[in-house]
């Protein structure tokens, strides 16, 4: 992990949930962590939780929305060599069904999950590239493979993520850097506690987030997809023809999840 994904790794969205696993667990490989978060304090947490590891952590308290966050991080980690980026701050910023919602706050949506994603994406694996090694994890969801009320924007970009996921991988691939979509299903994270998700629905599959980063990190070279969390039957019964009777479907099973969605 250290030789080709070292000796540090920047985590878009490292404070909590599956970032936080990832950080813990990559810290435990040896790598050095840049992590970057909006909310200071659980930042900070997670940073002096990891630093205990004996590696270094440098934190970056920005909201990805800002304009002014991307060259913030360029100029962070200008004097460290990255070879591995984990861009898992995709959240669905704004639960709204489209028409009734307020345009920006749409753009916003697709501003933290292509934008932002892109722009890290492409200044860190342009130095991958040159360097001939390293790794770009973007953590998607089974969101990106069905359309759902009140997250049509947000499943528009987790499937806009995972088709670009297997571009870039095919780009990429004969420089020794590997790109990998990790596909999340319902995970139990702090944000998606705060989303009002009922995990106790029977049946239910539910991800730990160790569990999940565990997974993702020892799938990073096996791109460009990778379904976590024993999702894998899901996701392909999502990709049939039959798109009305599979989006309805999946509209009476989110209801249940998410109250709110109704």
């Amino acid at each position: 992990m250290l030789e080709k994904y070292g000796p540090w790794a920047v985590i878009a969205g490292g404070s909590e949930g599956v970032g936080a696993s990832f950080a813990h667990q990559l810290a435990d490989a040896g790598l050095n962590l840049v992590l970057i978060a909006r909310k200071p304090g659980p930042l900070e947490d997670t940073a002096a939780a990891v630093r205990r590891r004996g590696v270094e952590v440098r934190t970056l308290a920005l909201d990805l929305l800002d304009p002014a966050s991307v060259p913030a991080i360029v100029s962070a980690t200008s004097d460290v060599s990255v070879g591995l980026l984990i861009f898992n701050a995709g959240a669905n910023s704004y639960g709204h069904d489209f028409i009734e919602g307020a345009l920006d706050g749409h753009a916003g949506v697709i501003g933290l999950n292509i934008s932002a994603q892109l722009a890290l994406t492409h200044h860190f694996g342009g130095l991958m590239k040159s360097r001939g090694r390293g790794g770009i994890m973007l953590v998607g969801s089974l969101a990106g493979y069905l359309g759902s009320a009140r997250q049509s924007v947000y499943g528009a970009v987790k499937a806009f993520s995972r088709v670009f996921a297997e571009g870039l991988w095919l780009e990429l691939r004969d420089h020794d850097v590997d790109v990998l979509e990790l596909v999340l299903g319902v995970t139990r994270t702090p944000a998606m506690e705060r989303a009002g998700l009922n995990f106790d629905i029977p049946g239910l599959n539910v991800g730990e987030p160790d569990d999940i980063a565990r997974e993702g990190l020892a799938h990073l070279a096996d791109g460009p997809v990778w379904i976590a969390g024993g999702n894998a039957d899901a996701a392909s019964k999502r990709i049939g023809m039959d798109r009305t009777k599979l989006v309805l479907g999946a509209h009476e099973a989110m209801t249940r999840l998410l109250p709110a969605s109704r």
